[in-house]
């Protein structure tokens, strides 16, 4: 337990919260006004999972096999649906909570270190732990993290993984005025820091080495040894440790992520290993000197000769790491924060995409943050104050200026494209940015060169294809979406529209192929099940256009052309009534539609 004469005397007012929570919503203001962008569209706008709080297991309940953010994750699904609950599809309540959150954990970060300064009898110990959080909040390796909505769950992760550190410094804290901290009052902290600790592992898996670096905490901080530590709070250790169990039903049920993850990616561990190793010098350069800051890296691979240099220091700060541990513990705590956090995405398991991924620092950048300000106070002392100022204006800064680039798709993969020419992900997603925006020449040639980079990249084809169509290259469309088919079958909206390009060119035998084929994946794609009962209407299989344009009316009562094509059928069937009402119901949704009162007339005057 801390002895008293080892915390300061005061708090610390109000004042250091106040600012940090100011500059934290100045570098992020112009965040609120951006977009959905990449995961975002699959993991909020079209989750299902989100559209109800009640019964809650359903907000609780992520989609899964998909390879989305929110898989195995039901507390960020959750937060997520609480937004959906408030705000809808509308992005700017997602990034209020978002920026709240990272708020919240920049104010957990400042207590935590003021607290351990304190326990340390450093001098200085609330200033110092204010130019820490200051500069963690606005430093720009933190964007992607606050910025890009659906990576809420590294930030939330985050503030859990703070409170549970920091709930358990207030539970082995003298109370004011009093020599030893009442056993109520330790309880209620200690059982904060286990709950807050389950919560994270609800959110991210990184939140698995939450409980050892606790226990590094405590041996470091608090009882001088492992074993110490262990003989006085055992229980309170296997609680933390019975969390990993919640950790490892969720990984159980998420299984490899829609096979994004592990060796079912195609990704031997090796190969992750080698890329890692550039991976997290290029993090501490980053954090370090902040530019160019790239949303999408894509799928770096990289040879032994050229992550020598990289793997030899990275060697280097692993050993001394261990070595402080041994003599200088605080410091080799800071290294064991850096590395140990990072383990978990930035070792061995690897996967198809995020090579690279900035948000992986949120909270290891914390270890470098406390390292250069440690190190500007041993060398300007009293001086250091003010270049920590300067030096935050300009972290700030240049966040607002990060935050611009994710102003719309279009001028984030811009960015991407240009920092990364040769990433056929980056390439791609330019490429269909562009194409929403009209520019169907320059998107064509940023689809072919994502072709070119990655030729088995389904997504590059099939964008490619699309914005084929669009301007009227008919016969090259086909042949990309036929070669998205090749390399993915399974792709229900590929079969749907090329089924839609061969029905345009008059060939509907191949277009029912393809429709039906896009049902048969995906039974509630309404759009291709109205345009495969159309297409069997025309090639005159009634019972087939029957059975599906009934199927959609009956999932979309309001469906002006299954109705339509309904009363069609039964005209020909020569079902006179059944032909009326359905006639009468177009015209009831669509009293303009000319064509539907001549056949209502018709059926009329049979019956």
């Amino acid at each position: 337990m801390l002895p008293e004469s080892s915390r300061e005397s005061s708090r610390p007012g109000p004042w250091p919260a106040a600012i940090i929570v100011a500059a934290t919503i100045a570098a992020y203001h112009n965040s609120f006004s951006v977009p959905f962008v990449f995961d975002d569209g699959l993991a909020i706008v079209e989750n299902p999972t989100l559209r109800q709080l009640w019964p809650p297991w359903a907000a609780f309940s992520p989609p899964s096999g998909q390879g989305l953010t929110v898989e195995g994750r039901p507390l960020l699904n959750f937060s997520l649906a609480l937004n959906y609950a408030i705000g809808g599809a509308s992005p700017r309540g997602y990034h209020v909570v978002n920026l709240i959150i990272h708020a919240l954990a920049a104010l957990t970060l400042f207590g935590l270190v003021r607290r351990t300064l304190s326990a340390l009898n450093a001098p200085r110990a609330t200033s110092g732990a204010f130019a820490i959080a200051l500069l963690w909040a606005v430093h720009p390796l933190q964007t992607e993290s606050v910025t890009y909505v659906v990576q809420r769950t590294e930030s939330l992760m985050g503030l859990l993984y703070l409170l549970t550190i920091y709930c358990f410094a207030r539970s082995v804290a003298p109370a004011a005025g009093r020599g030893s901290d009442p056993p109520p009052r330790s309880a209620v902290w200690s059982t904060l820091a286990v709950l807050a600790c389950a919560l994270g592992m609800a959110t991210k898996e990184v939140m698995a080495s939450a409980p050892l670096m606790v226990l590094l905490f405590d041996r470091t901080f608090v009882a001088g040894s492992f074993q110490a530590a262990w003989r006085q709070r055992r229980r309170f250790y296997l609680g933390l440790a019975a969390t990993w169990l919640l950790l490892g039903l969720l990984v159980l049920a998420a299984g490899n992520r829609g096979g994004t993850i592990g060796a079912s990616a195609g990704v031997a561990w090796w190969q992750y290993a080698l890329c890692q190793s550039r991976a997290v010098i290029h993090y501490l350069q980053l954090a370090l000197w902040p530019d160019p800051l790239i949303f999408d890296y894509g799928a770096d691979f990289v040879t032994l000769r050229q992550i020598a240099p990289s793997a030899l220091l990275l060697a280097v700060l692993l050993a001394l790491t261990a070595f402080a541990l041994w003599r200088r513990p605080a410091l080799g705590f800071l290294g064991a924060w850096f590395f140990v956090i990072l383990a978990p995405t930035s070792s061995v398991v690897g996967g198809t995409r995020q090579m690279l991924a900035e948000h992986r620092m949120y909270l290891s950048l914390a270890a470098v943050v406390v390292l250069v300000v440690f190190g500007a106070h041993a060398w300007l002392g009293r001086r250091a104050g003010w270049w920590f100022a300067v030096l935050a204006v300009a972290l700030g800064a240049t966040t607002i200026r990060r935050n611009h680039d994710y102003r719309t798709e279009l001028a984030l993969y811009t960015d991407t494209a240009a920092k990364r020419p040769d990433n056929a992900y980056a390439r791609y997603n330019l490429g269909k940015a562009l194409a929403e925006a009209g520019h169907l020449d320059e998107a064509i040639a940023h689809d072919r060169a994502a072709v070119r980079l990655r030729p088995d990249l389904v997504g590059a084809h099939y964008n490619l294809a699309n914005a084929l169509t669009a301007a009227g290259r008919l016969p090259e469309a086909v042949a990309s979406y036929e070669a998205a088919l090749r390399l993915q079958p399974g792709y229900a909206k590929a079969h749907y529209n090329l089924g839609n390009l061969l029905l345009s060119r008059g060939e509907k035998t191949a277009a029912f192929e393809h429709f039906h084929a896009a049902v048969a994946l995906d039974p509630q794609h309404l759009e291709a099940r109205t345009n495969l009962g159309g297409v069997a209407l025309e090639l005159g299989r009634l019972e087939e256009a029957q059975a599906q344009l009934e199927r959609v009316v009956h999932a979309q009562p309001d469906s002006v052309e299954a109705h339509f094509g309904l009363g069609n059928v039964f005209l020909l069937r020569e079902r006179w009534a059944e032909a009326a009402r359905e006639f009468e119901t177009v015209l009831r949704l669509r009293p303009d539609l000319a064509l539907a009162r001549e056949r209502l007339e018709l059926a009329r005057s049979h019956r």
